[in-house]
């Protein structure tokens, strides 16, 4: 909500009424303050002095502004509900079918399986190394793909740490780095993919649930790998911005 600077508005009489509400842990005007502070101002004028005309009118004008920009900002955040609502309609249209889309997250399922990982690279790479961690931002395995050309590529993980142990049913986050042929970094970006299960709401975006746990966000799907059943066509998905 907008505010206003009581030095502009109003004069001798009601800044001890501005002074009190200082100290009350408000330390900008609203729109109640502001037609308050104006009623005082016309109960204390001078007679013999009454205010201004234009300065009356001025502030009235100010009053109207702040009217305006309330109803204003109340209608962006309706607008703002109601595009949330409809995009979780949108994303429901996606349980029971695989997605592609951006993220960082593999899981290791309660049979052992792993989930599948999908990476680009903007250019050819001399060395490429996949970072693997647990849920604890621990590393727990480093390894090396070799030289890899431009372009996309795919990456199954067995489930095994540094040892070769097996590790355990969970989520695990990887950080691909790759370098070119003078050691220069190349910009690279990881893709998974899984069944959709459901669909939550968090921190002002829309996401998808996995059958495994994994979220992703509804904006970063980049397509629909595989339809559900009674459902042979692949649909669009939404565009990242």
């Amino acid at each position: 909500m907008q505010t206003y600077d009581a030095g502009n508005i109003i004069g001798r009489a009601e800044k001890e009424l501005y002074d009190t509400r200082k100290f009350t842990g408000k330390s900008e005007l609203d729109k109640e303050d502001f037609l308050t502070l104006l009623v005082a101002q016309l109960q204390h004028q001078d007679p013999l002095n009454p205010m201004d005309d234009k300065e009356f009118t001025s502030q009235l004008a100010e009053f109207s502004n702040l009217e305006q920009l309330t109803a204003i900002n109340k209608g962006v955040a309706s607008l703002s509900q109601q595009t949330i609502h409809q995009e979780m309609v949108n994303a429901s249209n996606f349980i029971g079918k695989e997605v592609r889309a951006l993220g960082d997250n593999l899981s290791i399922r309660e049979d052992g399986s792993v989930s599948q990982l999908f990476y680009a690279l903007k250019s050819e790479a001399q060395k490429v190394y996949m970072n693997i961690f647990d849920k604890d931002s621990n590393i727990i395995r480093t390894i090396q793909l070799g030289s890899q050309a431009a372009g996309e590529h795919d990456f199954q993980w067995d489930g095994k740490d540094w040892r070769g142990n097996a590790l355990p049913e969970g989520l695990y986050y990887v950080a691909l780095a790759a370098e070119g042929k003078d050691g220069e970094a190349i910009l690279t970006q990881t893709e998974v993919s899984g069944l959709v299960e459901g669909v939550q709401y968090a921190n002002g975006q829309n996401y998808l649930r996995l059958s495994d746990g994994r979220v992703v966000a509804f904006n970063f799907v980049k397509e629909v790998v595989k339809a559900s059943a009674g459902n042979e066509t692949e649909q669009d998905a939404p565009t990242e911005e």
